[in-house]
């Protein structure tokens, strides 16, 4: 009986110890790619509020997250993410210590294995995301400061196992359902979602398609993904349809932009990671979405 009553316990203090880091995250979050973001900006980020600032474009190492660190108080920050091809990962582990030396509590390390289309070396990356982690674990970075960008069923699944959840990129809130299903509660799922502010809806599209549609309706996973939703070819061909085009890229005035964001949130989301598009001067957008 004493067995089972301190297995409970310890499983309880896991969980426990889950949802906090889960919480760091705060609702919204921004994603740009990394060295988007000026200090200054970073700054303005943190004082409007949202939880986490994401690196994205694959940094080949962790010095454009230091800079954000550096220019912020407590803003949590996290990579979306570092691509397991083109970095080494006892050499990313010596990093993430450091960052912790640094900035205790403050990073998270988001990890993938990108596209087929653009990485040589690309073999079964669910395979290879899993010795990427067993050299994390081997090298002790904790299992819920990690994140990993999943889409299908199985890399969902490795991220509740393995991480402290999941980071998908161009996902409507229809995978939000499905992936939440999949990971199950007390696991974190935040989606990344692109947003214009812009309330002609032509207009948007203008601004919002060509970043979908090159390159990611021209990659193997991200169409996949999309068809395991419903999309057909037909959505994706020719810079994608103004359907689907619509589901991925929010638009309108900052309040329907906020709507159409925190359906992700309704939909089992923790945590959404607003992109905007179109703008030199993001933190203006953020501030209406956020105010709104």
């Amino acid at each position: 009986m004493t067995s089972d009553i301190s297995t409970s316990t310890a499983e309880h203090g896991e969980d426990s110890d889950k949802a906090a880091h889960i919480a760091r995250f705060g609702t919204h979050g921004t994603w740009g790619w990394h060295g988007r973001f000026s200090a200054d900006e970073a700054r303005r980020i943190e004082e409007l509020g949202l939880g986490t600032i994401w690196l994205g474009g694959s940094p080949k190492d962790l010095q454009p997250v230091r800079e954000v660190l550096a220019a912020t108080d407590h803003i949590t920050v996290a990579t979306g993410i570092v691509n397991i091809w083109n970095t080494d990962a006892a050499v990313i582990a010596d990093e993430f210590h450091a960052l912790e030396t640094d900035f205790p509590g403050r990073f998270y390390l988001g990890v993938g294995a990108g596209h087929p289309e653009a990485t040589a070396e690309y073999r079964k990356p669910y395979d290879a995301v899993s010795a990427y982690l067993d050299v994390l674990d081997e090298k002790s970075v904790p299992v819920n400061r990690r994140l990993l960008a999943a889409l299908g069923p199985r890399m969902l699944r490795l991220s509740a196992d393995r991480a402290l959840g999941a980071h998908p990129y161009l996902t409507p809130p229809a995978h939000t359902t499905v992936a939440r299903d999949e990971l199950g509660a007390g696991v974190l799922l935040a989606p990344e979602h692109k947003v214009v502010v812009e309330t002609n809806a032509v207009a948007a599209r203008a601004v919002g398609r060509p970043p979908v549609d090159q390159p990611y309706l021209h990659l193997q996973n991200y169409t996949a993904n999309l068809k395991r939703l419903g999309y057909t070819d037909a959505d994706i061909a020719d810079g994608g349809s103004d359907e689907l085009i619509d589901a991925l890229v929010a638009h309108g005035d900052a309040a329907s932009v906020r709507r159409q964001v925190d359906a992700h949130l309704d939909a089992g989301a923790d945590h959404v990671a607003i992109q905007v598009l179109g703008s030199e001067t993001p933190v203006d957008e953020l501030a209406a979405i956020i105010g709104a």
